[in-house]
């Protein structure tokens, strides 16, 4: 069976379909058992699409492409022609032209500058931070809904679920019952955004489950923002040091009134 540090270093080579039969199926297997290292291979994989997808690139002018090409012609010439022709110049008398050997530095900036483009290109490419934290949300509900673990904890009674975070995290969350508004309480669980544990809490509205995703981090309260990513719709908001993120197929609408009653609870 392969490790989790083995299995985290081998997943850029997965994503990238380079490993060989044997080290493809022991990632997979350790993939199916380790949370961590699935959200992880989310991550990597979003990221891999959208390089593909929206890869920014830089064509270069057509005056510079020609400059580039005559400088490749010029340094293929035999190198001892070219000091022939300098001793040449200087036995006659004549100063060398500076502007000969002004084009080699020349080609050289002209080289760093496509390599800086290039970089830029790329860093630009690369999803944010809340880019990534939307993919790893919108991953992480969709794994629940396959694999049919939406809770570790399975209870329609907050003081069950609840205590059965104690010791499990750092922070206690907030569970709160909404079954008499519509929101019915299923349970909770254990899951991981951006390499650290968060509390999920689990509701459904008529054959919609709803993932509530709770962890400390914001420094101050911020008002809930809407978004959506592949066909699911997420409302993001900060309140008392926390970071809550509630993520559903609800329409719009639903999950705003489902935030609603969240944030009018003391």
């Amino acid at each position: 069976m392969m490790d989790h540090e083995e299995a985290f270093e081998l997943l850029p080579a997965y994503v990238d379909q380079e490993l060989g039969v044997a080290d493809a199926l022991a990632v997979e297997r350790h993939l199916r058992l380790c949370v961590p290292c699935a959200a992880q291979l989310a991550e990597q994989e979003a990221m891999h699409a959208r390089l593909r997808a929206e890869g920014t690139r830089y064509r270069a002018p057509a005056a510079l492409v020609q400059r580039i090409a005559l400088d490749a012609r010029a340094r293929a010439q035999p190198r001892a022609g070219m000091f022939a022709r300098l001793q040449d110049r200087a036995g006659s008398g004549l100063d060398v032209p500076m502007r000969s050997l002004h084009g080699w530095g020349a080609a050289a900036l002209a080289v760093s500058v496509l390599a800086l483009l290039w970089s830029a290109g790329l860093y630009l490419a690369l999803p944010s931070g809340a880019q990534r934290l939307t993919a790893e949300l919108v991953a992480s509900h969709v794994r629940s809904l396959q694999v049919a673990h939406l809770s570790d904890v399975a209870s329609s009674d907050k003081h069950t679920v609840k205590p059965w975070f104690n010791g499990k995290l750092d922070f206690s969350p907030s569970v709160v019952d909404l079954a008499a508004q519509g929101f019915a309480l299923e349970g909770g669980r254990l899951d991981y955004l951006d390499g650290r544990p968060v509390a999920v809490i689990v509701y459904r509205h008529r054959q919609h489950p709803i993932n509530l995703y709770i962890w400390p981090g914001a420094v101050s309260d911020t008002p809930p923002r809407d978004q959506d990513r592949q066909g699911f719709h997420l409302v993001g908001w900060s309140s008392g040091a926390m970071n809550y993120w509630a993520v559903s197929d609800l329409a719009t609408n639903e999950l705003e009134a489902f935030v609603a009653l969240l944030r009018a609870q003391p």
